[in-house]
């Protein structure tokens, strides 16, 4: 764990190696299955609470998120309502005090995700997990605590589940199956990729390869995210 305000957070040591992205049982967007190599980094085992965010507010001055008021009553929460804009303003924060940090890119959220096992629907297997709320069925008045769970073989919590989590690259509709290494998405777009499921959604669980896309100056309130670092 990290010393000061983000000791709740933590870090998982995510290896390099190779894995299957994506899956060809899905959306054309999601195919094809495809073998990538990811180098080592770290990822957060929570997404980025509402006391952590807080923090940042008070620090920064930065603008609150959406419905500020009413979701951040638990402050165990996954912040909500942030746009990818906002995402970027925390990770620079977070590096102005000593601890920097930056979004996740979709091949490393997905590498994550699977926890080292390539071919399953979620991160905790082929079923949805018993612990998440209502079966998985929603939509739900709110998120869910960090914490609540079970973690997946990375030991991260709630990946996949409770709220979209911003990823660091433009969305495509396709995969550029000859990027091998270390893919980030193309040099522009309009609407930047998510990963993750909704407590707004019917489903509240997402599959691994599942994805999503958001203009990245809407602050939509199923939408939080997770920070990464690169490995040292």
């Amino acid at each position: 764990m990290t010393a000061g305000p983000f000791t709740h957070e933590g870090f998982a040591c995510i290896p390099e190696g190779w894995f299957h992205m994506g899956g060809d049982d899905g959306p054309d967007e999601e195919r094809p299955a495809h073998r990538v190599w990811i180098a080592a980094f770290d990822l957060a085992v929570y997404p980025v609470t509402c006391r952590e965010y807080g923090l940042f507010l008070e620090a920064s001055g930065h603008d609150a998120p959406r419905d500020w008021a009413t979701f951040s009553t638990i402050p165990d929460r996954p912040v909500v309502g942030v746009s990818w804009f906002d995402s970027q303003a925390y990770c620079r924060w977070r590096a102005s005090e000593g601890a920097p940090v930056r979004l996740p890119t979709e091949a490393e959220w997905e590498r994550a995700a699977r926890g080292g096992v390539d071919g399953l629907r979620y991160p905790w297997g082929d079923t949805i997990p018993s612990w998440i709320p209502n079966g998985g069925r929603g939509p739900l008045e709110a998120p869910w605590p960090v914490t609540l769970g079970e973690p997946n073989p990375y030991g991260l919590f709630g990946i996949a589940a409770n709220v979209h989590e911003w990823c660091e690259d433009w969305y495509a509709s396709g995969y550029d199956t000859a990027v091998t290494h270390q893919p980030a998405g193309p040099a522009t777009g309009v609407r930047r990729a998510s990963r993750g499921g909704s407590w707004r959604h019917a489903v509240t669980l997402s599959r691994c390869a599942a994805r999503s896309r958001l203009d990245p100056s809407f602050r939509y309130t199923d939408y939080g995210f997770r920070v990464a670092r690169s490995a040292t």
